[in-house]
């Protein structure tokens, strides 16, 4: 996987100028571009000018009023990158809900491009939330019947840090002011969820992200980077709940696949973890070019696998969650995951910064061959060997256990259990094609169904695929007894 840059993008200056005496926008070459209408402003001389301007690719140009062209924001860079360095583009890309914050939210057009990247790319997607507050609760009141009253509209009086007065654990307090600032922003992110959910594309959803923080400390939140862990492990816990509570059941939105961030620092590390009723996947966030390096150095790519810490989540959710790297500096090594037996779901590296560090492009945190080892490897899955039709309409809405014949073990080897495609191998695109079959996309008929009845019950069902699953990362061992 690979996240996108948020905030804003890439900006790229183009020519593009606006001729007012033609009223057209058109760069060096005399190409026209489409402007948007009803869209005009005015310099300070009087002039007046179109603010967006777009082209057959769909890309908005957006008019500087200092040097008087217009530019874009590439969101694509580093996905564009990766292809051709390796001729593929990742299966997962990362996304950020940090522009839709209460005070200075604005329009950036992330759902949109989820949405584009799921139904027009067929990829998945994942969402972090860098989800500010108030630096100084002095610049937010409310009055007695909780309407907000005062609120500031300068993004820099705000903080996803820990540097700040909001009592996190007033946000489970009915009333206070932290409780109603986050219920808004809550609002402005279930908005932007609900379009996906109209839209039929699942996420999996990261917030409340890294929250024990630096290693050696405890459960207390000490050694918490962000407003969310703070206060500790117990306090977190309550707002991840508060959280799930809210976007599921207040907003309806069941098109989220809850992630959680652990860290492997010490025993209490387990204590973060909210339960299994509130996560589906468990992750850790890899970033040790610098620090907690186990090959003597402190610079260039770290390609360790990180073993001891995946291991260690597989424990603390006693083998009943996969286990992910959502974020992560150095990509491991394809050798290194295979000799440490480290199998993660799936990585999704950082973004290049516009200046540094580069997490993806740049050689102090990527070994190029070692990129293109992975992207190309049969261990990986990239865009290109996801389903064709991942996102296809059809099937209904629960699956539905379908009856087959009884198997038996086969002592002969005919049957391959977890290869439900019949092609060899067992891997991610068997348990997306039996997933498919049971939401009814796919005929049943079109798959081994003996290989997919791994607990041998005579019926195919969600059992079967997430023990495929678990067998990919060596939670069991098919056939399942």
């Amino acid at each position: 996987g690979q996240q996108e840059i948020y905030g804003g993008g890439h900006g790229v200056q183009t020519n593009i100028r606006y001729d007012a005496q033609n009223d057209q926008c058109i760069d060096e070459n005399g190409k026209v571009y489409t402007i948007i209408e009803g869209d005009y402003g005015e310099d300070d001389q009087g002039n007046k000018f179109p603010w967006h301007c777009t082209d057959e690719t769909g890309i908005d140009y957006v008019y500087n009023t200092q040097n008087h062209v217009y530019g874009y924001n590439d969101y694509d860079q580093e996905c564009n990158y990766l292809y051709d360095l390796t001729g593929e583009y990742p299966a997962i890309r990362g996304f950020d809900l940090n522009c839709h914050n209460p005070g200075f939210a604005w329009e950036d057009g992330v759902s949109d491009r989820m949405i584009k990247w799921a139904k027009e790319k067929n990829g998945i997607v994942t969402i972090s939330w860098h989800c500010t507050v108030p630096t100084s609760m002095d610049d937010f009141e409310i009055d007695e019947e909780g309407n907000i009253t005062k609120i500031s509209n300068d993004w820099q009086k705000f903080t996803y840090s820990n540097k700040t007065d909001f009592v996190t654990a007033n946000v489970m307090v009915e009333g206070t002011k932290e409780n109603v600032f986050y219920n808004e922003a809550i609002k402005l992110a279930a908005a932007e969820l609900q379009k996906l959910q109209d839209a039929g594309v699942p996420v999996i959803l990261r917030p409340l992200h890294e929250a024990e923080g630096n290693p050696g400390q405890n459960a207390d939140g000490s050694g918490s980077w962000f407003w969310w862990g703070k206060e500790g492990a117990e306090t977190y816990k309550q707002l991840w709940k508060y959280l799930y509570d809210k976007l599921t059941n207040e907003y309806g939105l069941h098109n989220l696949i809850w992630e959680q961030n652990l860290y492997a620092w010490s025993d209490e590390s387990a204590l973060w973890y909210a339960g299994d009723e509130y996560v589906d996947i468990v992750g850790f966030d890899k970033y040790n070019t610098q620090y907690n390096r186990h090959d003597g150095n402190t610079t260039g790519p770290n390609e360790d696998a990180e073993s001891k810490i995946f291991w260690s989540l597989v424990d603390y959710v006693d083998n009943k969650k996969m286990v992910s790297m959502p974020g992560n500096d150095s990509i491991p090594s394809i050798d290194n995951m295979v000799i440490e037996q480290a199998k993660w779901l799936y990585f999704c590296t950082w973004y290049d910064e516009t200046s540094s560090p580069k997490f993806i492009s740049g050689e102090e945190y990527q070994n190029p061959e070692t990129v293109k080892n992975i992207y190309q490897s049969e261990y990986a899955i990239t865009l290109s060997e996801l389903p064709a039709n991942l996102y296809s309409d059809g099937g209904s809405d629960e699956p539905t256990p379908t009856e087959i014949t009884p198997t038996e073990e086969n002592p002969s080897g005919d049957v391959t259990y977890g290869d439900v495609d019949g092609d060899g191998d067992i891997d991610i695109v068997d348990v997306l094609t039996l997933n498919q079959c049971l939401l009814g996309v796919d005929d049943v008929e079109k798959i081994n169904t003996k290989n997919a009845d791994v607990d041998n019950n005579g019926i195919l069902e969600d059992a079967d695929a997430m023990n495929i699953l678990k067998s990919l990362v060596n939670l069991v061992k098919l056939p399942v007894k």
